[in-house]
C-alpha cells in the first residue's frame, strides 16, 4: 500500500506542505565560537579583521568567531587585540584612551599593552605592586596586505601568517588594494560590511559556477561579462588544501574559454576577473565568521589602478545597488538576494542537492574531515611553521584557448 493517501476525487490536494517536518540547519560547519568543534577548527588559521588604515586614535569594537573584542593602535604604531571587558572592574576598553605604550581604561586608569600586560594601576600603591601578577586576556595580531589578521588558537598551535604569490614580488607601479566588504561586490554589492547570514552562503556561493550562467546572466540582466551566459561544462577537483572548478566555455566569438575559480581550507578563495579578461586572477578573498549568523568578506588585490577603479559597485540595469529600490531588487536580484534569500541559516534538510551542487559536496566533506581531524589532535591543511616555505599559489584566472 501507498504511504501517501490517493485522493478520492481529483479537486483533492495530495502533497501539500501541511505536516511537513519541521527544518533543520546542519550547525556543525557554522557553530563557530569557542569549544565547538568548527570554532576549533577555524582557530587554528589567522583570520583578518579589519583594514589597517581603519585602526587609528581610537579603539574599535570587533567581533570574530563569537568573540567580541576591542582592536586598537598604540600610538607607536602596534596593533593590539584584548577582551573588552578591563579585568579590574569590567568596564569596556572600548572607552579607553590610546596612549605610547598602549590602552588605558576610563574608570581607573590601568593601562594595558598590545599584549594584554598591565603596565600602571595609577590608584594603587607604587602605581601598583602586584601589575606584574595580572593580564588582560589578549589575541595576537599581524599585519599584512593592508589588512590586520588575528589568531585565536591556542599558541602552542600558532602557524605562520600565510604569504599569496599574486601579493608578493610587486613590480613598479603596482601596489595591494583590500576592502572589508563595504566597498566592493564580494556578497552581492550591497554595501554591507557584515553580512546577516552565515559565512557558508558564500563558501558554497564560491564553488557554485552554475548560478553565474542563471542569477548573473540570464535571469534578468547581464551583471558580469555577456560571455557568462554561456552554459558551463565545469569540471571539479581536489587540489592540495582545497578545490579549483573549471569552467569550460564556447563563446559566441569562436573563442575557447576556461574560467578556473580556487578555493582553500578554511575559507579563502581566488575568483578571476569578472570582465572575462584573458589573465591569472589577481585577488584573495577571505569569508570570516563574525558569530553563527553573520560573516564578513575581506579582499587584496593586486592592482595598478585607483580604489575607486578596482572597487567599482556592480551596475543591475543601470544601477548600483544602493541605488536601487526595493522593488527593483525583486526585479532583478543578485548575490546578497540569492543568498541573504536563504535566511541567516541554510536549512540543510530541506535541501534537495544535485549534479551541479558537486562543488559544494565536495567542499563540505572536505571542511568536515578537517573538522575531525582537529577534534582528534591534528593540525588540519594549509598550516604551516616553518618561514622558509614558499608563498601559497592559487591558480584562478581566465585562460584562452584553442
Amino acid at each position: 500500500m501507498s504511504s501517501v493517501r490517493e485522493a478520492t476525487n481529483a479537486s483533492e490536494p495530495v502533497g501539500t506542505a501541511y505536516g511537513r517536518p519541521a527544518p533543520v540547519a546542519s550547525l556543525s560547519l557554522t557553530k563557530v565560537g569557542p569549544g565547538t568543534p568548527c570554532g576549533e577548527f577555524m582557530r587554528r588559521y589567522w583570520h583578518p579583521i579589519a583594514l589597517s588604515a581603519a585602526v587609528g586614535p581610537r579603539p574599535l569594537n570587533v567581533k570574530l568567531l563569537g568573540e567580541d573584542l576591542v582592536l586598537f593602535r598604540d600610538k607607536t604604531g602596534r596593533p593590539g587585540l584584548l577582551y573588552p571587558r578591563c579585568m579590574h572592574r569590567g568596564t569596556t576598553l572600548y572607552y579607553g584612551r590610546i596612549e605610547e605604550r598602549g590602552i588605558r581604561c576610563c574608570y581607573h586608569g590601568w593601562l594595558f599593552d598590545v599584549t594584554g600586560k598591565c603596565l600602571e594601576q595609577p590608584c594603587e600603591p607604587d602605581g601598583g605592586r602586584h601589575r606584574d601578577a595580572v593580564r588582560q586576556p589578549w589575541y595576537p595580531v599581524q599585519e599584512r596586505y593592508g589588512l590586520i589578521f588575528a589568531y585565536l588558537g591556542p599558541a602552542e598551535k600558532m602557524p605562520m601568517l600565510p604569504r599569496y604569490a599574486v601579493l608578493e614580488d610587486l613590480q613598479e607601479g603596482e601596489r595591494v588594494a583590500c576592502d572589508d566588504g563595504s566597498r566592493f561586490a564580494t556578497n552581492g554589492d550591497s554595501g554591507m560590511r557584515i553580512m546577516p547570514y552565515t559565512y557558508m552562503h558564500d563558501q558554497d556561493n564560491y564553488m557554485d559556477p552554475y548560478h553565474v550562467y542563471i542569477l548573473h546572466s540570464t535571469f534578468t540582466v547581464h551583471q558580469f561579462a555577456t560571455g557568462f551566459a554561456v552554459m558551463p561544462r565545469v569540471e571539479f577537483e581536489y587540489v592540495p588544501g582545497g578545490i579549483v572548478y573549471k569552467a569550460h566555455r564556447s563563446l559566441d566569438d569562436g573563442r575557447q574559454m576556461t574560467r578556473v575559480s580556487c578555493f582553500l581550507m578554511p575559507n579563502v578563495a581566488s575568483v578571476p576577473d569578472v570582465e572575462l579578461n584573458d589573465s591569472q586572477g589577481m585577488s584573495i578573498i577571505w569569508n570570516v565568521p563574525v558569530d553563527d549568523t553573520h560573516h564578513q568578506s575581506f579582499m587584496a588585490i593586486r592592482t595598478r589602478q585607483t580604489d575607486d577603479e578596482v572597487f567599482r559597485p556592480v551596475s543591475y540595469g543601470g544601477k548600483t545597488w544602493n541605488e536601487m529600490t526595493p522593488e527593483e531588487r525583486r526585479d532583478m536580484p543578485g548575490d546578497f538576494e540569492a543568498q541573504g534569500g536563504q535566511g541567516p541559516l541554510t536549512l540543510n534538510s530541506e535541501e534537495h542537492l544535485a549534479t551541479s551542487d558537486r562543488g559544494i559536496m565536495m567542499l563540505r566533506k572536505l571542511m568536515f574531515k578537517q573538522i575531525e581531524a582537529v577534534a582528534s589532535g591534528a593540525d588540519p591543511v594549509n598550516v604551516t611553521f616553518d618561514p622558509a616555505n614558499p608563498a601559497i599559489k592559487m591558480p584562478s584566472g581566465n585562460f584562452y584557448h584553442k
